[in-house]
């Protein structure tokens, strides 16, 4: 039996013979033809299907239960639900504001939303006034708006239709503004407070027109807008998962220093010389090696530690244009820029086995064209920005086309974010990593396009997101996951391009057990 609260719900098949029944929850009437795509009223104590980005979200009983912002501190807070493939709709929610803080503060829903900063507002503002919104990045136009008495405490029904170029707003039934604009074409739904704080209820999503979206979401996440072309979820069974799996198989595969002889360095200065030379060669680090700065690795090099206690303490390594470099077996700790910077069309690295702890900036970053990397069997804990893959909105004439990286069997032990945060590279593979009370997992932005499957998240905010910060968003594909005590994971924005290597998937609800037992230094015989 159907109840009050149905998450990312029913939609009308307009057929012969074909009838379904649309529950709304308070809805102000709409088109015949419309159909509910979503409802929540939180009835059930929790946000599952909800993501949120700044603020303090959390569902409170407010003579029934609401979803509440409450941190009026917050530049921009938004919560989001829905699918980026939705066109034509109506949104509409009960909205109480709490507090502002400052003058010209809003609380808003928000429809067509492809981006942090791209989408249609429906705004209470605390200067008496309803304005109806179109937010372009930095642009805010205006579309229309009427005086109206916006005291905290109330209760106000608003409702925000888009239909192709028209966009409408009203509150408590009466319009207060409507315009053309045609600069977002499809998005999902938010609720957003700018340094306010609110309680939102009864948000329902119900379709206009006579053409309602083709692909509602499913029960229990929200469906890419075109499922992509992809491979089966496991290759053919390979060597063992420690071997080098991934993009750094491809482009003529990574070897390192090869069969080179193998040095053993105990100081900066020794080490420097040693990565630096334009020979193939085979680094052993042993002991605990301080240094500050950046040290450049050269093409066709091996560097790996001596048991589980070698160390490189404050400096990293960077990898600028080189290319067949494997990197092993290293405890980085404190570095003062990047632990492992690969930049500027770098190709072939493999990044295995390490761990990361206190760096100043990303553990491992990927950037500036740089191609076919792996990065597997890491362990990253306290510490922040761990994995940035593309560094820049701006850099797409640079980085399309490459960027293509695989990251399996990684634990991402409370680190904060960046797991990876991803950047035009398509198709970008993440599975089989351990996700540990992380604010985020994946973000997918600017085009790029992430397969996440197999991965194990507990205790994550915001597993995956379509989107991230002022970034336009990315596709995502998520399939097989595990989830535990976590949000609800984002999927869509566009395609994923096939994975053209083998691989062996091992079983989401396994990896945890699997990664914690063989990630990091220490784990594997060199």
């Amino acid at each position: 039996m159907l109840n009050r609260r149905t998450r990312r719900g029913l939609l009308v098949a307009a057929g012969a013979g074909l009838l379904a029944v649309a529950l709304t929850v308070g809805i102000i009437p709409g088109p015949a033809q419309a159909a509910t795509l979503y409802s929540d009223n939180f009835d059930d104590g929790n946000a599952d299907g909800w993501s949120k980005s700044g603020g303090d979200w959390t569902v409170v009983t407010d003579g029934s239960p609401g979803y509440r912002q409450g941190n009026a501190g917050s530049e921009l807070a938004r919560g989001f639900a829905g699918d980026t493939g939705w066109t034509n709709y109506q949104v509409q929610a009960r909205v109480k504001p709490l507090s502002f803080n400052g003058s010209n503060r809003l609380v808003a829903i928000a429809a067509r939303v492809n981006s942090a900063t791209r989408m249609y507002r429906l705004a209470l503002v605390n200067a008496n006034r309803a304005e109806l919104q179109a937010v372009n990045g930095s642009s805010i136009t205006v579309l229309g708006s009427a005086s109206l008495s916006v005291t905290t405490g109330s209760w106000y029904t608003l409702r925000l239709v888009v239909d192709g170029s028209s966009i409408q707003g009203f509150v408590n039934g009466s319009q207060v503004g409507s315009g053309s604009n045609s600069a977002q074409s499809a998005g999902r739904i938010a609720l957003v407070t700018v340094y306010a704080s609110a309680v939102y209820d009864d948000v329902s999503v119900d379709t206009v027109g006579s053409q309602p979206p083709t692909n509602p979401p499913t029960a229990t996440t929200r469906p890419p807008t075109g499922q992509p072309t992809t491979p089966p979820t496991t290759g053919p069974t390979l060597p063992p998962q420690t071997g080098l799996v991934g993009w750094a198989t491809q482009n003529g595969g990574t070897s390192g220093g090869g069969n080179a002889a193998a040095t053993t360095v105990t100081s900066a200065s020794a080490l420097t010389s040693a990565v630096g030379s334009s020979s193939a060669a085979v680094i052993r680090v042993s002991g605990t090696i301080s240094c500050s700065g950046m040290l450049r690795v050269r093409s066709n090099k091996t560097i790996v530690g001596v048991g589980s206690g070698a160390t490189i303490s404050g400096c990293g390594f960077t990898i600028n244009g080189d290319r067949n470099v494997i990197i092993r077996n290293l405890n980085f700790r404190g570095w003062d820029d990047d632990a492992i910077n690969v930049e500027t069309g770098a190709t072939n690295v493999w990044v295995d086995h390490n761990s990361f702890t206190d760096g100043y900036d990303g553990a491992v970053d990927i950037k500036r064209g740089s191609d076919f990397v792996t990065v597997s069997w890491n362990r990253v804990y306290g510490h922040d920005k761990s994995m940035l893959l593309g560094h820049s909105d701006d850099n797409a004439s640079q980085d399309v086309g490459h960027l293509r990286v695989t990251y399996h069997h990684n634990w991402f032990d409370g680190s904060g974010t960046r797991h990876p945060r991803v950047r035009f590279g398509n198709p970008v593979h993440v599975y089989n990593n351990y996700y540990y009370d992380n604010e985020y997992g994946v973000a997918s932005t600017m085009g790029a396009g992430v397969l996440v499957e197999g991965n194990y998240f507990e205790n994550v905010d915001e597993p995956t997101l379509v989107g991230y910060a002022d970034s336009d968003p990315g596709a995502i594909v998520q399939r097989n996951n595990h989830f535990v005590g976590s949000g609800s994971p984002q999927s869509g924005g566009g395609s994923v391009a096939g994975i053209p290597y083998p691989y062996q998937l091992d079983g989401a609800s396994s990896v945890k057990s699997i990664v914690t037992s063989g990630a990091g230094t220490g784990r594997i015989g060199l």
